[in-house]
């Protein structure tokens, strides 16, 4: 039986956007109103715990109201004929929602939390809400289970290793400019064929097993998903 060829996907901000997640990083440098130094880093945790849980909660709270778009389907539906792996810088579970088989999560999961003493110890969240009080097994407050600017990506090994097993990359959504994620790109075989989606096209040096798709991930993503398929 034929080996079904492996495609990885590096997925950003640009494709959650398009359900209605605003980007993290604004053109004003902040992030729903907040500096990004009082509400995405351990020193902030510090300082106000309050501010940071609520923070996340609503972050929470809005991603239970939007839906995956034509983008997220996109990538669905390519399981139909690829081995499809998404390695997302998001933290929502939109990829998830949409049916996505294998979703590895760079820089956390908004809909778990962990421990402050033992992150090895990762739960799931009913509903929106982190309350003050609401502890682990070891009796140490919850917090967002995601990766904040400071803190190691604990999943970057797998995901390198993934990725330099891909016979195609896809790149969706993301400035590439958010590291060691942007770095990803650089561990693929040679000539491995790159697609780029994404209306602002990216700085890749000109590579040239690169084709840029300038396109947001509803149109571009459907669009590469349809030829993919039509390959015999």
């Amino acid at each position: 039986m034929k080996t079904r060829q492996k495609i990885v996907v590096l997925s950003g901000a640009g494709i959650s956007a398009e359900s209605g997640i605003p980007t993290f990083r604004a053109s004003d440098g902040l992030w729903e109103n907040h500096r990004i130094e009082d509400v995405a880093t351990p020193e902030a945790w510090e300082r106000n715990p309050t501010l940071v849980q609520d923070f996340y909660n609503q972050r929470r709270k809005q991603a239970l109201s939007v839906q995956p778009n034509a983008g997220h389907f996109a990538l669905v539906k390519l399981e139909e004929k690829y081995d499809v792996t998404v390695i997302t810088q998001n933290v929502d579970n939109l990829h998830e929602k949409a049916g996505s088989s294998t979703v590895i999560h760079l820089h956390g999961e908004l809909f778990k939390s962990r421990s402050t003493v033992d992150e090895s110890l990762v739960y799931e969240i009913e509903g929106w809400e982190i309350k003050a009080g609401d502890f682990c097994q070891k009796g140490s407050q919850l917090r967002p289970h995601i990766v904040w600017f400071g803190e190691a990506v604990p999943m970057m090994d797998i995901a390198l290793e993934v990725t330099h097993e891909a016979d195609l990359l896809i790149v969706v959504g993301t400035s590439l400019n958010v590291y060691p994620a942007a770095g990803l790109v650089y561990s693929v075989r040679d000539g491995v064929p790159i697609y780029v989606v994404d209306p602002t096209i990216p700085d890749m040096h000109k590579r040239a097993n690169v084709t840029f798709i300038a396109e947001p991930a509803t149109i571009g993503l459907t669009q590469l998903a349809d030829k993919l398929l039509a390959k015999e």
